[in-house]
């Protein structure tokens, strides 16, 4: 058996995990950050509102869409960390102080809607998020930790999520640890029972390597020394489909005869009065990790004028347009940063100077390449001089 020395790939992990939450936040150059986890991406159209009020009082005015579908507040000032979190907690955005930082769950996008996939995402999500908050041990997972529940339709299995759930048939799923199939297998009604297992297995396998460690992968052997701590019928691992580098875009067609539209939200910033129009057009609405918005449930007779409304706004609704290859880090609202990349990319997009022949680019202030997508992408790095582009 290894020695339990951390992979040499891993990160060493000699501080308390600081990743921001909704009630701890983190001090940048351009005010305090919070981020509110929203597990499966959904949001009421209550809560939309409850967060376009919050960014517009107490931000900078907009609210920041993550790689996990989570939502951001920038700029805002010291001192309003109680006010938000009991703006939060009343729209339900905040059902657990001891347990928020670990509510990150990615669930495939429509699932249940379009008829794709041979299960319900959004079914595990609500049943692992309960399970999760009942469990006061699962409090100490890293707020870095990731769970992904892939419908079998292969959009979230590839984001490397610390446990994960892929159906491979209506009653058969396949246990993810550490973005690896594990071999284990439940049924649609164990699934999630199974997840939760792993997850206690995580921290369980932490304490016994004496580990800090935030990630699966960033243990010794993680995924297998987890996978080994749970019981369960066992099959040969199947391959894990990859991340699509681009999520759906437009309109989709739902098994109801409703309609969905799907819009990109250039550099994932969403506007205050994005987010209330969309909470005047729509019930619910699910956040991407590729920082778009799913904006289901649509009569035939309202979609034309709501995707008219949203794209007046800046919601993009093309595949083709250079806003879906595009993202940047924080910039200006990092001290590190020695550019202002999100005007600069926007000035780039607006007058079709992409570098690399517009090739998927990441931006970024400085090396550390904060936010970087997963895949083949270009690096417009800045420097004192300009930027500096890395192609592959």
């Amino acid at each position: 058996m290894s020695s339990l020395q951390p992979p040499a790939s891993a990160p060493v992990r000699d501080r308390v995990d600081a990743c921001p939450g909704a009630l701890q936040t983190h001090s940048a150059a351009d005010g305090e950050l919070a981020r509110v986890r929203v597990p499966g991406g959904v949001l009421t159209a209550l809560q939309l509102r409850v967060l376009a009020a919050a960014a517009r009082e107490l931000g900078d005015g907009h609210l920041e869409l993550t790689s996990r579908g989570n939502l951001q507040l920038r700029g805002l000032q010291q001192g309003t960390q109680d006010q938000l979190g009991a703006r939060l907690a009343d729209a339900g955005l905040l059902p657990s102080d001891t347990h928020e930082r670990a509510r990150n769950v990615l669930a495939s996008t429509l699932s249940g809607r379009d008829g794709e996939g041979h299960a319900d995402a959004g079914r595990w999500v609500t049943l692992f998020d309960a399970g999760l908050r009942a469990d006061p041990s699962l409090a100490e997972l890293p707020g870095r930790f990731l769970a992904t529940f892939d419908d079998g339709r292969g959009d979230v299995a590839g984001f490397a999520g610390d446990v994960g759930l892929l159906a491979l048939a209506p009653d058969r799923v396949a246990l993810l640890v550490g973005g690896t199939d594990s071999g284990l297998r439940a049924t649609g009604d164990d699934a999630v029972l199974l997840a939760l297992a792993a997850a206690r297995a995580f921290l369980a396998e932490r304490a016994a390597q004496g580990s800090t460690a935030w990630r699966v992968t960033e243990l010794t052997d993680g995924p297998a020394r987890v996978a080994a701590r749970l019981d369960g019928p066992r099959e040969a691992p199947v391959a894990v489909p990859p991340a699509p580098v681009m999520g759906p875009v437009g309109a989709a067609s739902q098994v109801d005869g409703r309609t969905a539209l799907i819009g990109v939200l250039p550099l994932g910033r969403l506007t205050a009065a994005q987010a209330e129009l969309l909470a005047d057009r729509t019930g619910q609405v699910q956040l991407t990790p590729w920082r778009s918005v799913v904006v289901p449930d649509l009569a035939e007779d309202a979609v034309d004028d709501t995707a008219v409304d949203l794209f007046r706004t800046g919601m993009v609704f093309d595949e083709a347009s250079p806003w879906l290859r595009v993202t940047t880090c924080a910039g200006r609202g990092c001290a590190r940063s020695l550019a202002d990349v999100r005007a600069d990319a926007v000035a780039a997009v607006g007058s079709r100077a992409l570098p690399a022949g517009g090739a998927r680019q990441h931006w970024v202030g400085c090396e550390r390449r904060c936010g970087r997508p997963q895949g083949d992408v270009v690096d417009v790095v800045a420097t004192a001089s300009g930027y500096r582009i890395e192609e592959g």
